[in-house]
């Protein structure tokens, strides 16, 4: 006889002032908050490598070091979340986030960059992103709010996006980008106090029901031993790698290309947009049709999109409708490999097990906003990665179709 991967019940410290609604509407703003901010760093780029005399490479290095670090720190920030509770982590990562963001500010060398952008921006990222929110709303809320909170909390993240990308070119044009910094700084802050809505109790061995009673190593060492969790974690590499390389090389693509800085920023304020629609359509989706079947439909379109931006010529209208199409398909593989994960394996680990699946999607991140600064440096063009972003959304499409969606078989004791 066996047990599935049960849904683990909404956590019993719930209550009071913190009904469902408070708890998605604070998680929203978190992920508004620590989204919006590093959507918005490609516009700083151009005015920072011109004031201190660097190639483009100096500052995609940060940037790509800040994906990788994010995706490192993720599992073990999960880990700790799901171990001792959500607020801590939050908060910290939140305060390194701010640490990060002044580094930058009052830093003029590369290597003051690479740890203000990198190092302490990255490491904060894994600890108050999105992705502690959604898996608070996973341990936090009733089964039937899930979906819709999954949507929202994504969702939340585009709106930041949409919101600081023109905002931070107006700060820049207006204030220059040292204080641009400063104001993202001081709006982080917010952060501390909206994770209280977040809080997840500690969780003991004992308080965890038998079926469910996993260590860290035994849970990972079984997802890695689930194909289905391997191909959603292989897919979610592109995701990243596509996503980091359009937010950081995007602006500049299009001024080599003639358009303006304004126009840099309102794509990727409508990328920001859209994917609210995108997160929230399919939030609703997944509860109606297969997730492996969103999700290859979602990397087949970003990779044939792709394919028509760069085939002709570029006008402001072309960049707008490519940012419609990016933004509908943006964040919006977030809800469906999450609830896999949460399917599959319950919610005891979702933190970690998720923490991992995103490991991938920032290696991916990494090596896209890495590869576009050494590929422009030596060829003077970002053609050869646009393709490679397009290899590898036809590869993650067909990835996803083979996952199986249904939870993983447990042994469960049985009495003598």
């Amino acid at each position: 006889m066996s047990a599935t991967a049960a849904d683990v019940r909404p956590a019993s410290g719930i209550g009071g002032w913190r009904t469902p609604l408070v708890i998605i509407v604070c998680g929203s703003l978190i992920g508004m908050l620590t989204f919006g901010p590093r959507s918005a760093f490609g516009f700083f780029m151009q005015p920072m490598s011109h004031e201190f005399g660097w190639g483009r490479d100096v500052f995609a290095l940060a940037l790509a070091v800040q994906n990788l670090l994010w995706g490192i720190g993720q599992p073990f920030a999960g880990a700790i979340a799901d171990r001792f509770g959500t607020v801590r982590v939050i908060s910290v990562g939140a305060l390194m986030y701010v640490l990060g963001l002044l580094a930058m500010r009052y830093g003029s060398t590369p290597a003051s960059v690479e740890l203000g952008a990198g190092v302490l921006i990255g490491f904060g990222l894994s600890g108050c992103s999105f992705n502690l929110v959604l898996s608070a709303f996973g341990k936090l809320l009733p089964v039937e709010w899930r979906g819709i909170a999954l949507g929202a909390g994504t969702a939340a993240g585009s709106f930041g996006q949409f919101l600081f990308a023109p905002i931070g070119v107006a700060l820049i044009d207006s204030f220059g980008w040292q204080p641009a910094l400063t104001v993202f700084a001081a709006l982080m802050l917010l952060v501390v106090p909206l994770s209280l809505a977040m809080a997840t109790p500690s969780v003991a061995p004992g308080d965890v029901p038998a079926s469910e009673q996993q260590s860290f190593k035994q849970a990972l060492a079984e997802a890695f031993g689930h194909r289905s969790y391997v191909l959603l974690v292989l897919g979610f590499f592109t995701c990243g790698f596509q996503l980091a390389f359009i937010t950081v090389h995007l602006p500049a693509y299009l001024v080599d290309r003639g358009a303006s800085v304004q126009t840099g920023g309102w794509v990727i304020a409508t990328i920001g947009l859209f994917n609210i629609v995108g997160s929230l359509s399919v939030g609703w989706l997944q509860g109606r049709l297969p997730k492996r079947y969103i999700l290859s439909v979602i990397y087949f379109t970003r990779a044939m999109a792709t394919v028509v931006f760069i085939s002709f010529p570029i006008t402001t209208f072309s960049a707008i409708a490519f940012g419609v199409v990016s933004g509908l398909t943006w964040l919006s593989t977030v809800p469906p490999t999450s609830s896999l994960v949460a399917l599959m394996f319950g919610t005891r680990w979702l933190a970690t097990l998720y923490g991992f699946a995103f490991f991938s999607h920032q290696v991916g991140g990494f090596l896209g906003v890495l590869l576009g600064g050494i590929v422009f440096e030596k060829f003077g063009s970002y053609t050869p990665i646009w393709w490679l972003s397009v290899l590898f959304g036809v590869l993650s499409a067909l990835i996803n179709l083979p996952i199986v969606e249904a939870p993983v078989a447990r042994p469960v004791a049985q009495a003598a």
